[in-house]
């Protein structure tokens, strides 16, 4: 998946946002400003090409506190419009420098 079409989703108010995603936002503190901001910033690191109904992915990106912070966005490319799917704060338990799965 390419960020930049994200990114351009996000500029134009292409952006649907999930219920998850605005309950897990809320529980984090987090606000869409700064859940956008941080994609401008952010970069990808895993890809879900067949997730249904839309491609998605998975960018890794600070919060306006230096924070890290996990996304999950699809994306439609017929409409051009994203949607972010989920929002958390990693587990720095489940990850190696906030990029990388830890191995089970």
């Amino acid at each position: 998946m390419d960020i930049q079409a994200i990114i351009d989703a996000i500029r134009y108010n292409r952006v649907r946002i999930t219920d998850h995603a605005d309950e897990e936002a809320q529980a984090d503190r987090l606000s869409f400003d700064e859940i956008f901001s941080s994609v401008l910033h952010g970069e990808i690191i895993e890809d879900y090409p067949s997730d249904k109904p839309y491609p998605s992915c998975l960018i890794y990106g600070d919060s306006f506190a230096g924070e890290p912070i996990h996304r999950v966005w699809a994306y439609n490319h017929a409409t051009q419009w994203a949607v972010l799917v989920t929002v958390r704060r990693p587990d720095p338990e489940r990850w190696i420098d906030w990029r990388i799965r830890r191995k089970k």
